[in-house]
């Protein structure tokens, strides 16, 4: 692995915690930015081992960024747990996160332990993942398009409307691709390309693995994801083929974080250090979640993407997990891409 690997809307949809719920003995309110099979997976084993009640509400990282900002001063949640690692930094910076160091940080990868050094221990990593794409190889052959292995072939006129990928300003994982192509090609080249791109769109869905489940489906040909997401649909048995683009590509170091003003602090603790455990994190093949594992004593599952396999950029979490920055980067979005989209 390389060195250096190394929206107030979804606050309407969110589960509300009633105060005499949240204050309950043996109780955790926990927001889940990953699949959501890992996430009852996880849910129901944490109830399973410690008999504490687990609140649970899956919401795709931006949602779960608004969330927490807009509850900050009287906060419903204690642990944020998965989902890219920028908005986590966000969240840090912003010191809408406090500060753990679990005594599982010695087990854990260099990647994870920088992440957390990063944000004065405010947030780790969890997971890692690669940013690519998965196509549906039956449709592809059946158009008689070409392989996409590369950025620059995702333009192609031959796909208009023929690929997915998700909002960055709900999404994680799209932000994630916005911050890649930028760090990639300068800020100016980026956004040229996504406004040719944005010809062959045919949907900028809320969750960044949509595209690739719709892919699978059959509704659309290729999704922009992280790679792992592709994976998991081969392996569930669709013809889906998973793509490393041959520029390069970023990556996300999925991140965990509890919340300051946490009113279950002593669970959150618990789970913090619980899902840390290599035991758990052997769990993640289980509900067929293909990332890269955290703890170094963990089981990488053998369909895992091989990272050592792919032209991986230094991705410069710092600068890209910057409130300010993603602040303007999704408002430049907003107007010469999403301003197309409507």
């Amino acid at each position: 692995m390389r060195s250096g690997f190394v929206a107030a809307a979804a606050v309407a949809a969110a589960v509300q915690f009633t105060p005499a719920a949240a204050l309950a003995q043996g109780s955790l309110n926990l927001i889940c930015s990953a699949d959501v099979v890992i996430c009852e997976l996880l849910e129901n084993r944490f109830e399973k081992d410690t008999g504490i009640d687990v609140n649970m509400v899956r919401m795709s990282s931006g949602e779960a960024y608004a969330k927490i900002r807009a509850e900050a001063r009287n906060p419903k949640t204690d642990v944020w747990w998965a989902g890219t690692g920028d908005p986590h930094l966000q969240a840090a910076a912003e010191g809408l996160t406090l500060e753990y160091k679990s005594p599982r940080l010695p087990e854990l990868h260099t990647w994870a332990v920088r992440q957390a050094e990063s944000a004065d221990y405010r947030t780790v990593g969890v997971y890692a993942g690669a940013l690519g794409w998965g196509y549906n190889s039956e449709i592809l052959a059946k158009k008689g398009l070409k392989e996409p292995k590369c950025w620059a072939d995702l333009l192609d006129p031959a796909y208009k409307g023929e690929i997915q990928m998700a909002n960055p300003n709900s999404s994680g994982t799209a932000y994630t691709a916005l911050a890649t192509l930028v760090q990639i090609m300068g800020e100016d080249k980026a956004f040229d390309y996504l406004k040719k791109l944005n010809a062959n769109i045919s949907q900028y869905t809320k969750s960044g693995s949509a595209p690739v489940k719709a892919a699978a489906r059959g509704e659309t040909t290729v999704g922009i994801v992280f790679m792992h997401d592709a994976v998991a649909q081969a392996v569930e048995g669709f013809p889906v083929k998973t793509v490393a683009p041959c520029e390069g590509t970023g990556y996300e170091i999925g991140s965990m974080s509890i919340v300051k003003g946490a009113r279950n602090l002593e669970n959150a603790k618990k789970w913090y250090d619980w899902v840390l455990s290599p035991e758990i994190q052997s769990l993640m093949k289980d509900a067929k979640s293909f990332q890269l594992p955290s703890n170094k004593n963990a089981a990488v599952p053998p369909e895992a993407p091989k990272f050592e396999e792919i032209r991986l950029i230094d991705y410069d979490f710092k600068v890209y997990g910057d409130p300010e920055k993603r602040k303007a980067l999704l408002q430049r979005w907003d107007r010469e891409i999403g301003a197309l989209a409507n």
